[in-house]
């Protein structure tokens, strides 16, 4: 009766590591919004990781947390670390491509909870006085983490992240704008 109860859990076991094994190896996030400013004052808002405090989603999610800047003083080479509490854990971004009002490319380096590493691209597209604001994130998957996205879908998980910071970016640019008369 044991051995039985071994045989039935191994396969179990097993069947799970399978179905696990079988994952999609890759996740990817994407959220748009339409600005109502130029691609220009949209762009500066990524490509500074200055400026991210006023839109950034994980920004309100602990004031506290400690930031540092490095490398450029924007653009490509720009770098941001940061530590924080359990809710944004640590990690450092770090701005390989700018090409100005088009495409912005950022490496993720996820410390803490879990390491990782993605990455994270925003592109504009310029639609008369407004600016269409696509954010993604693609990543790597490794065994663990197909195991948790099996319980936990990345898209839901990430994606109201992505929705906020898009909708304070909006309000940010556009405040800025109509306070500047521009």
């Amino acid at each position: 009766m044991f051995a039985a109860v071994l045989i039935a859990l191994a396969l179990i076991i097993g069947i799970f590591i399978v179905i696990v094994a079988l994952q999609p190896p890759v996740y990817r996030v994407t959220r748009t919004t339409t600005i109502v400013a130029p691609a220009a004052d949209v762009f500066a808002q990524v490509n500074d990781f200055h400026n991210w405090q006023a839109w950034s989603p994980w920004a309100k999610l602990d004031p506290d947390a400690k930031q540092t800047f490095g490398g450029a003083p924007a653009g490509a080479g720009a770098i941001c670390a940061w530590s924080g509490n359990k809710k944004i854990g640590e990690g450092r971004m770090t701005l390989t491509d700018s090409r100005p009002y088009e495409l912005i490319r950022i490496n993720l380096q996820f410390i803490r909870p879990f390491p990782s590493t993605s990455t994270a691209e925003f592109t504009f597209q310029p639609e008369g006085d407004q600016t269409l604001v696509t954010w993604s994130m693609t990543g790597r998957k490794n065994f663990i983490s197909k195991a948790f996205c099996m319980f936990v879908n990345m898209d839901q998980m990430i994606g109201g992240d992505f929705e906020r910071g898009l909708a304070q970016m909006k309000a940010t640019t556009e405040v800025e704008r109509s306070r500047t008369g521009v």
